[in-house]
């Protein structure tokens, strides 16, 4: 019987990932997942989905309940009223929540986007420690008991002995039966991963703006933890001057004023000179913005701290550029002109919430 329940289980958390697949593009468009989230887990609302019950048959004459009566009669004694409206005879609609993971929403997404495993660079020499429950021995706390093996052993034993009688089959282990679990050390190797958002918070960027990166950044972030046992996440926001925040600040902050995009590549740069150090950090620069610069010169001296130090240090810069009325979108193809075949560069348009699913498409497919 556990056997079956454990099947019908694994069967139900089947049909529950096809559904969270089919709907993804879905939640990923309106966000429906980014504010559902808990410490390790996501709650997914699939209305489509009804759970096995019990239901009467609609054609049946005689059964339970189907004496003689009037609605709102008392049941066995009971004081009963008059119902309000008129009896129906259908299902309610009941939308089911279902918690995924972190870890298996993000394989759920890179089945779905087809997005390659990364290759981890750097930490190789650094190792990390697991134990692993992957032999047996004749010692150790009950906690651990083996009651399968032990089981065995004792019928073994009684077998051995003589003792065992199949009219009467009672198994009773003894000390020299009893088997446990026991550890084994498993060295792993460690990489670590930092990731700098950057997004432009100047006047021409709006609120629809923010929540497309905030969307769109949180499936990246959810991807790359998927890929690394350590992920760092740095934010900075940006209008004519840079600075860092944290996550709540970067998603929330509403300023305005002009834009000078070489101001959070520069803040970027010394971030990652006083703590990250490429031999060591596998290293992820994104930047969004809606493209508006202040000048023509400070987006080539942009161009020049990319090729000069930011791209050789990272495994990609991505750039997403989100559509707005008042943005003039032009350093996209400044970016386009300048590193148009560098394969560690992504460059993405994002002209509303249903080009986010492309977007990640386009940041995360090359798998480095």
């Amino acid at each position: 019987m556990a056997l079956k329940i454990e099947q019908d289980k694994a069967r139900f958390r089947q049909i529950i990932r096809g559904k969270v697949r089919a709907n993804l593009r879905k939640f990923i468009a309106k966000g429906e997942l980014t504010g559902r989230q808990g410490k390790d887990v996501i709650t997914i609302p699939l209305p489509e989905i009804h759970l096995p019950r019990f239901r009467f048959d609609p054609h049946q004459e005689k059964g339970v309940g189907s004496g003689e009566g009037q609605p709102g009669d008392p049941v066995d004694g009971a004081e009963g009223e008059e119902g309000a409206g008129k009896a129906g005879d259908k299902p309610g609609e009941h939308a089911l929540e279902e918690e995924l993971t972190i870890a298996e929403l993000a394989e759920i997404l890179g089945e779905e986007l087809a997005l390659p495993r990364i290759e981890p660079r750097g930490r190789h020499e650094i190792r990390t420690h697991k134990l692993k429950l992957t032999s047996v021995r004749r010692t150790g706390p009950e906690s651990l008991r083996h009651f399968k093996r032990t089981y065995r052993e004792a019928l073994k034993r009684q077998i051995a002995s003589g003792t065992y009688n199949p009219d009467l089959p009672i198994v009773v282990p003894v000390r020299q039966d009893r088997r446990y679990r026991a550890f084994k050390v498993q060295t792993q190797p460690h990489s670590a991963a930092v990731i700098v958002y950057m997004m432009d918070v100047s006047g021409s960027m709006g609120d629809e703006q923010k929540e497309i990166v905030r969307i769109e950044s949180f499936w990246i972030d959810t991807w790359l933890r998927s890929q690394y046992q350590g992920l760092v996440s740095r934010f900075i926001i940006h209008d004519a001057t840079a600075r860092e925040v944290d996550r709540d600040t970067f998603f929330r902050t509403r300023e305005s004023g002009g834009t000078i995009i070489s101001s959070a590549y520069k803040l970027a740069l010394e971030i990652l000179d006083a703590e990250y150090p490429s031999s060591e950090w596998n290293i992820y620069l994104l930047h969004f913005s809606d493209g508006d610069n202040w000048s023509s010169e400070d987006s080539t001296d942009c161009v020049r701290l990319l090729k000069e130090q930011m791209i050789p240090r990272s495994n990609l810069f991505c750039y997403g550029q989100v559509r707005s009325p008042y943005g003039s979108g032009q350093f996209i193809k400044d970016l386009r002109e300048s590193f148009g075949e560098e394969p560690k560069v992504a460059l993405s348009e994002i002209e509303d919430r249903d080009g986010i699913v492309g977007s990640i498409k386009d940041f995360l497919g090359k798998g480095r």
